[in-house]
């Protein structure tokens, strides 16, 4: 952990965003490293093993090297826990994230990866209409400011399924649909990696459930423990499939299987899967109100 200090909060927060950015991009959580490691002194597939070791080669020579440790830059996301007596206004906020994406893309430098949807031309230094993607949870009594920035790489996020299912179909539809997912996968999210499952609430905020899923660090439970039991059951029945490290065969398909939940309609059970590949990215700063700023690389 580090800590900087400066009075300019809007300078805070774009210095925090500019920062996690490229850490998130070099330099992987050591729980990521250490579930890798566990992957490879279990993986008994030849080619898996050959590929696990490429991968902890990669990691090591990108930590050496201080380069990035995938070429895909991937977009930027953010998620925000803003304290209520936090200084800085969330549109404030924004712009400041916006402001830190875009320096350093500019100033690494980064591959730039934003295109308009319909024309595909680019649109600026990771940065865009609505780029890039930020996540709000605003809490009480307090005057903080938590920022996530979890880059998300293409690779990983075609590899997204969302299906209504029936109320009727229970546990087991879950499962199935998460397991054909991950089958129809294979080795295009570059596994393996984490698979987030989002449950409940409406269609679109299953996705976003997936998607926090995937941020949490590898091999944390939910705190429900039904869900979590969902979470250790699809596990094994994901590295059941054989698919295997890069879908070449073997015994670790996925490194751990993250739920999250939110209460539904009766008529309705949303389940939604999002893939974070081998290369979980994501790094992680407190900004306090008066602009000190600790970076925690694991959280």
């Amino acid at each position: 952990m580090s800590t900087v200090t400066t009075t300019d909060l809007d300078g805070a927060v774009e210095s925090a965003a500019a920062h996690l950015y490229v850490w998130a991009l070099k330099d992987i959580p050591q729980d990521l490293r250490d579930a890798l490691a566990a992957a490879a002194g279990t993986e008994t597939s030849v080619p898996g093993q050959r590929v696990l070791q490429t991968i902890l080669r990669n990691v090591d020579v990108a930590e050496e090297e201080k380069n990035l440790v995938c070429q895909d830059t991937g977009i930027a996301v953010y998620y925000c826990r803003v304290g209520e007596h936090f200084p800085l206004h969330p549109a404030r906020i924004y712009a400041a994230l916006k402001e830190g994406t875009e320096r350093a893309t500019v100033e690494h430098p980064l591959r730039s990866n934003t295109v308009h949807t319909l024309t595909r031309e680019n649109t600026g230094q990771n940065v865009g209409y609505r780029i890039p993607i930020v996540h709000w949870a605003f809490i009480p009594d307090w005057d903080g400011l938590d920022v996530k920035c979890v880059p998300k790489g293409s690779g990983s996020e075609n590899m997204s399924f969302l299906k209504m299912c029936v109320p009727a179909d229970g546990v087991r539809g879950i499962k199935e649909f998460v397991l054909d997912s991950i089958v129809g996968a294979g080795g295009k999210p570059c596994p393996p990696g984490i698979v987030g499952v989002g449950i409940g609430g409406s269609a679109d905020y299953a996705m976003h459930l997936a998607k926090e899923a995937i941020a949490r660090p590898v091999g944390t439970r939910n705190e429900d423990p039904l869900v979590a039991q969902l979470e250790r059951e699809l596990k094994d029945l994901l590295n059941e499939t054989g698919i295997g490290p890069m879908g070449l065969g073997g015994d670790v398909t996925v490194l751990s299987v993250h739920v999250e939940h939110a209460d539904t309609h009766m008529t309705l059970n949303p389940v939604a899967v999002n893939y974070q590949c081998w290369a979980a990215r994501r790094a992680s700063a407190h900004i306090s109100a008066d602009g000190t700023i600790e970076y925690e690389r694991d959280a």
